[in-house]
């Protein structure tokens, strides 16, 4: 007996990029054999056989239930919204590439079953493509010129294409398509322009540019010389600045000294003993100078005193000493040994 059979037959794998909208389609014919109730599911088959299918969207008993998978709520629906019309294909709308892999399409309506398998791979297309420049950029020197996308699933191809100038790539470049890298070899000026990556899979492409400016080599010798120069004349400025501080120091700790030094512009008052001893050693030298010819005159008259400068008389007490006699030093006050000295008489014998 003849029982209800799936017509989408040939449409098996779907590739789609992220964020858009695929229909798996599932349509099939109803024979007048099947009179049960009719029942559409739609099952996630696992990559790993040993985990268990999971249901996505089910039509029974003239219902839609569509609150198994978490994953895809709000984001799936049948394509018709009456699946009894014979057309049980589901929608899947904003695409992620979790969403990738085998969904089965079962229908039931007793005694007839069918099911028919789809594959899904949705795809990631390029972006976030970045350019850049590898290597000197002067005369004679290799220029490589690199372009990697950020996303994007494999396989990604790369292209590169002159967008300035002539509009073509050089004729010494070297381009690999996988890995997005142009080799310029022994660049010239002529290689000056700018240059466009396009990044592209299956579903989408991205692109990027950048700018190459071949230039003549630069003077090495000259900015080395240069540097030197520049830092000799430093370590001058540096230590003469130094020298400065040094001396500026210097000079404020001299001037500190001597603001704190304590002077003596009066020299001190000499002390008694010292006055004492300078008149006695006054008088012996006057003393020794005598001989006994010219020490006539003087008188036999005992030392008495020794005049010192804090010693006060009045004029009455002041004595009087004759012309002819000379008032010598008390040596016995003074610690000394008294030494008589010899006197003359008026008929010249000597006392």
């Amino acid at each position: 007996t003849r029982s209800l059979s799936i017509t989408s037959v040939g449409h098996s794998t779907f590739e789609k990029a992220q964020g858009e909208k695929v229909t798996l389609p599932c349509t099939f014919v109803l024979s007048e054999e099947d009179e049960g109730p009719l029942d559409i599911e739609w099952v996630l088959i696992p990559a790993d056989n040993q985990k268990k299918e999971q249901i996505i969207i089910m039509y029974a008993v003239d219902r839609i239930y569509n609150h198994y998978y978490a994953a895809m709520t709000g984001r799936m629906q049948f394509t018709n919204p009456d699946p009894r019309s014979g057309d049980g294909s589901l929608d899947i709308l904003n695409l992620k590439s979790a969403d990738t892999g085998t969904y089965q399409c079962k229908v039931k309506k007793a005694p007839g079953v069918q099911s028919q398998k789809i594959q899904l791979t949705v795809l990631v297309k390029p972006a976030r493509t970045k350019c850049s420049i590898e290597g000197s950029q002067e005369i004679g020197k290799d220029v490589i010129l690199k372009c990697a996308s950020q996303e994007g699933s494999p396989l990604l191809s790369y292209d590169w294409r002159r967008v300035s100038g002539t509009q073509e790539l050089p004729a010494t470049s070297m381009l690999n398509k996988n890995t997005g890298e142009l080799l310029l070899k022994n660049a010239s000026q002529d290689y000056s322009g700018t240059y466009n990556c396009v990044a592209s899979n299956r579903v989408g492409t991205d692109e990027c540019s950048v700018q190459l400016n071949v230039t003549p080599p630069i003077n090495t010798a000259g900015i080395i010389a240069g540097a030197i120069i520049g830092t000799l004349l430093g370590l001058c400025v540096l230590g003469f600045l130094i020298f400065c501080c040094c001396k500026k120091h210097r000079e404020k700790k001299y001037e500190k000294e001597v603001h704190h030094d304590i002077r003596e512009d009066v020299p001190p008052p000499k002390s008694r003993s010292s006055t004492a001893r300078s008149y006695i050693g006054s008088n012996r030298s006057s003393l020794g100078s005598m001989s006994p010819s010219n020490m006539e005159g003087y008188t036999k008259t005992p030392y008495s005193q020794v005049p010192s400068e804090d010693f006060e008389r009045t004029p009455a007490q002041n004595p009087t000493f004759a012309p002819s006699k000379v008032a010598a030093p008390n040596l016995s006050r003074m610690g000394a040994v008294p030494v008589m000295i010899p006197a003359q008489s008026k008929d010249g014998s000597i006392v």
